[in-house]
């Protein structure tokens, strides 16, 4: 590796004229010379993470705390509790009702008796949690929480091993109006407007309306059957087509089929599907889903906002009712960036409380990387920024901390230089931090009491009394 990197910068070096560049050159590739050697006697190791885990830059961390903050903000203000679970639960208490495609990206392990097992979502720890301390909260509890989870999946750009999750949830004992369902789509809407996301699409089905088409059918593979429909946008629909017609065959298959195709406005669809009145499970489907949208247009949720897609099913094995995923437009490739449903007995196995609930996930780590790709961090304005840099000329600590601790009693955010560096070097720094304001404090300025502030934007300075 080392002589393949010399040999191309002794390429550039050719085409250089200047004899002051010249001797640049040389220098720079005796230190790296002289890095590589010591880092070989030393035995470095080569600093590095797994794939499928994000690093952010402080600057980029600031931007994705912000976006988390606004959208925590907006679950508060709208009557959710936080809460927070560990990231190793018991296997069984984490495996008990998943199976299939879950099981297979869990991370499990023993240590000493114990069989552990990384969270894979914060759905099914909140189930174990709300029957552990079903007897501490109030009902119907509606909590959010912020977390990593972690899943082995297959390496892709924009799907990660670890990554954040934003959750709400609503549960209750017994039963919990499907009103909810529509209440949690909101709140996701609500959070997405405060970011200013650009153009997005929910979209919304209900898992009834094909369980009963199944039954109808008599279709006895209906898990394969839901698995591929749940692949439906990632294969060609040729592909898509024979593999649903080698499951169940032909005419079976076109059923399904005209079904998931019928289009128009959302209550058009509606209507469309009350008529074929299959089973009772499919008009509760039906109904449910009719019902979700009167509720989402009295939230002000609009109709630009979702569209109803039968094809979605949520590779998930315990939702029940309605599900959602959410794509930005004119990015879908990148796949959901919010998804959730309706899960009514996914805490059977912790408690006999009946125990139906709802919620929403953000998948926060996808949508930074998403946005990232789109250019949208590259133009984000932070709520916060550093206000303040106060910089000491001389020997001026002792006032400046004076300075400090009133910017920071009046609710600024601010810090003090303390390096020795040339006025130059520390407004290079200001700059590079993206601060708005400095503060230049010396002899003089302690003399008289006073604070000299330079706007950084706009370079204008102005002169306060302290």
């Amino acid at each position: 590796m080392r002589y393949k990197f010399l040999h191309s910068f002794f390429i550039a070096f050719n085409q250089i004229k200047s004899p002051y560049a010249i001797f640049d050159c040389l220098v720079a590739i005796a230190s790296l010379y002289n890095k590589e050697e010591i880092m070989m006697k030393k035995n470095f190791i080569k600093p590095s993470i797994l794939p499928g885990f994000m690093e952010l830059l402080p600057k980029e961390q600031r931007v994705f705390d912000d976006i988390a903050s606004k959208i925590l903000d907006v679950y508060e203000r709208n009557g959710c509790f936080p809460i927070d679970t560990p990231i190793i639960e018991k296997s069984e208490v984490l495996l008990v009702k998943s199976g299939g495609e879950t099981e297979k990206q869990v991370y499990a392990f023993q240590k000493g008796k114990n069989n552990l097992a990384l969270r894979f979502d914060l759905t099914v720890p909140f189930a174990r949690y709300v029957a552990q301390h079903l007897n501490e909260l109030e009902f119907p509890f509606k909590r959010y929480q912020l977390g990593k989870v972690y899943r082995g999946e297959r390496n892709q750009r924009g799907r990660y091993r670890e990554f954040y999750q934003l959750d709400i949830d609503v549960i209750n004992k017994e039963k919990l109006s499907v009103d909810n369902d529509a209440w949690v789509i909101s709140l996701a809407s609500q959070a997405f407007k405060e970011i200013n996301l650009p153009e997005y699409k929910f979209q919304i089905s209900n898992r009834k309306i094909l369980t009963g088409v199944f039954d109808y059918l008599n279709i006895e593979n209906s898990l394969q059957v839901m698995n591929l429909i749940d692949k439906y946008d990632k294969v060609m629909p040729d592909e898509f087509k024979k593999e649903l017609i080698d499951l169940i065959g032909q005419e079976k298959s076109e059923y399904i089929t005209k079904i998931m195709s019928i289009a128009g406005s959302s209550n058009e669809i509606v209507n469309e599907l009350k008529k074929l009145d299959i089973n009772d499970i499919y008009m509760e489907g039906v109904e449910e889903l009719a019902r979700v949208i009167k509720i989402l247009d009295i939230l002000k949720v609009t109709e630009e906002e979702y569209d109803i897609n039968l094809k979605i099913i949520r590779g998930l094995d315990y939702y029940t009712g309605t599900v959602f995923e959410t794509k930005l437009i004119g990015y879908e490739n990148y796949g959901s960036i919010c998804s959730g449903g309706r899960y009514d007995n996914l805490a059977e196995n912790y408690t006999t409380t009946i125990l139906p609930g709802v919620g929403i996930s953000i998948g926060l780590t996808r949508l930074f990387f998403v946005l990232q790709e789109i250019g949208f961090i590259d133009n984000y304005n932070l709520s916060t920024e550093n206000d303040y840099l106060i910089i000491p000329v001389g020997d001026t600590i002792e006032y400046c901390s004076i300075v400090l601790d009133k910017l920071l009693k009046k609710g600024y955010r601010a810090s003090i230089y303390f390096e020795e560096a040339s006025l130059k070097k520390k407004m290079k720094y200001a700059d590079n931090l993206g601060i708005q304001n400095v503060i230049l404090v010396g002899e003089d300025e302690v003399i008289n009491k006073k604070v000299k502030i330079k706007n950084m934007a706009s370079g204008k300075e102005v002169e306060l009394e302290m």
